[in-house]
């Protein structure tokens, strides 16, 4: 009876492709995307508790860090530069259902005068740096299509 010592102990393969593609994240996530990255989808968007202001973000994609030295986030626009610290310096990524794909939630402070700054930039770009990964988000557009059948 033969078996494979890859199957019991599992493969240590070094290849982190999985079938997991933006185009499916986007698909089944129900929210609008704010940035792309090549292997992963942020989902963020401003909340305000208590007279404090945060800007929330949601990773979903091939991102899986455990970090407790919190993360920073910076918006790269048209004559605009904002960095944000995290709120938490301790945070880790989440497995989901689809294999391959992690889900990373990361809450930064951002002061009222820089949510006002925000709203008005013109944003390029979305760059998240956390435990030495650079992880550059280029600003989702959605392109509206129309189809003329005659």
């Amino acid at each position: 009876m033969a078996f494979s010592l890859s199957k019991l102990f599992g493969s240590k393969s070094t290849d982190t492709q999985t079938g997991d593609t933006i185009e499916a994240i986007i698909n089944d996530v129900e929210n609008r995307p704010f940035g792309i990255s090549e292997n992963n989808v942020l989902f963020a968007g401003l909340n305000e508790l208590g007279g404090y202001f945060f800007f929330q973000t949601v990773i979903v994609g091939q991102l899986n860090v455990k970090s407790k030295n919190g993360a920073q986030l910076t918006f790269i626009g048209d004559d605009f530069n904002l960095k944000l610290e995290a709120d938490m310096l301790e945070f880790e990524s989440d497995n989901s259902d689809i294999k391959g794909r992690y889900i990373t939630k990361i809450d930064f402070q951002i002061e009222e005068s820089d949510v006002k700054r925000l709203e008005n930039a013109t944003l390029r770009s979305i760059l998240i740096n956390v435990k030495k990964q650079d992880i550059l988000f280029s600003k989702y557009v959605v392109i509206e299509t129309t189809n003329e059948e005659e």
